[in-house]
C-alpha cells in the first residue's frame, strides 16, 4: 500500500510543478540593435555606409531607396504560459545617409504605449525639419482619405 501512495504523491508533485512552470513568463528577443556606446563611434557627416558596417554591423533592413537609410530593429516578446505572446519592447535605430554617402542622422526610437517615441537623436545642422523618416512614416498613417489617393 505504501508504493501506490508514493506514486500518487510523486504524480501530484509533478502536476503542481508543471502548473507552476506553465505560469512563468518566457522572454524572446528578435533582431539586433547596436548599443549606444557603439553608435557614439559613428561621426555624423564623416562616416559612410562602409565604416558604419564596420562599427555596428550590417542593418536588419534598409530603406526603400538605397540612399534613404539603414534600420536596425529588435523586439522583445513575452509569453505567459499558453497565452499568446505579447510585444513588450521594440527598439529601432535609423541611420540615414546624405546624397554624398555620409551619415546624416542617427536616431533611436522605442515603443511606448503603442506610440513611437524618439529616445535619442543625433542629426546634422542641415536637417531643417528635425523630423526623421520613421516619424514621417508613422505620422502619415490615418491622415489621408481614400479620395485623396484617387485624385
Amino acid at each position: 500500500m505504501g508504493k501506490p501512495l508514493r506514486v500518487l504523491r510523486l504524480l501530484g508533485a509533478a502536476i503542481v510543478l508543471a502548473a507552476v512552470a506553465s505560469c512563468s513568463n518566457i522572454d524572446r528577443k528578435h533582431g539586433y540593435v547596436p548599443e549606444d556606446t557603439d553608435l557614439e563611434q559613428i561621426v555624423v557627416g564623416v562616416d559612410s555606409k562602409d565604416t558604419v558596417a564596420e562599427l555596428v554591423g550590417t542593418p536588419t533592413a534598409s530603406g526603400v531607396l538605397d540612399t534613404s537609410g539603414w534600420y536596425y530593429v529588435a523586439s522583445k516578446f513575452r509569453v505567459y504560459g499558453i497565452r499568446e505572446q505579447r510585444e513588450v519592447d521594440r527598439q529601432v535605430v535609423a541611420i540615414s545617409f546624405a546624397e554624398d554617402g555620409t551619415v546624416e542622422n542617427v536616431e533611436r526610437f522605442g515603443l511606448e504605449d503603442g506610440n513611437v517615441i524618439a529616445i535619442s537623436r543625433r542629426v546634422t545642422d542641415s536637417n531643417i525639419k528635425g523630423v526623421g523618416f520613421l516619424r514621417q512614416l508613422f505620422g502619415s498613417i490615418g491622415n489621408f482619405a481614400a479620395d485623396q489617393l484617387v485624385n
